[in-house]
């Protein structure tokens, strides 16, 4: 598991003295925490990596935006340590489908639910997210369905 992962990394940082990635590995796991706690009341439990993957991806996203805003603003020194927090929690990020695969995969779920346009959308982008959640990302798959339902 994910979780499993993210707390042996944080134990062999702390003892080789990588003070960046302790940081990082708290942090990570602090915002799982935080995404337990608040499944806490939904009614079924969904799968620990699916959970995980989404707390990771939407971490990047943040220091993604953070990263802009830095350089925007001519701070390469924040730019660089939020560049070096990605760079952590990507490690324990699942593979990443290519392209070509997400497109193939987009393909195969229209074709299979009969999506003719781009009303059809929101079933296509649904079919997508519950077999492809943390394999894909969902705002690159957005527009993929997007372009594969336009022409």
């Amino acid at each position: 598991m994910i979780r499993d992962d993210v707390k042996a990394a944080q134990i062999a940082a702390m003892k080789a003295g990588d003070k960046g990635t302790v940081a990082a590995t708290r942090l990570i796991q602090a915002a799982i925490k935080n995404r337990d706690i608040e499944l806490r009341t939904a009614a079924a439990p969904a799968d620990d990596d699916v959970v995980v993957t989404e707390v990771l991806q939407k971490m990047i996203k943040q220091r993604r935006e953070s990263i802009d805003l830095y350089r925007k603003g001519n701070r390469e020194e924040l730019a660089a340590a939020e560049e070096a927090e990605v760079a952590v929690i990507e490690r324990f990020l699942p593979q990443q489908m290519s392209e070509d695969e997400a497109k193939a995969a987009i393909d195969a779920i229209a074709t299979e639910i009969g999506a003719a346009s781009v009303k059809d959308m929101g079933r296509v982008m649904a079919e997508v997210k519950a077999r492809h959640a943390g394999k894909m990302d969902m705002s690159k798959a957005s527009a993929l369905v997007k372009a594969r339902l336009a022409g």
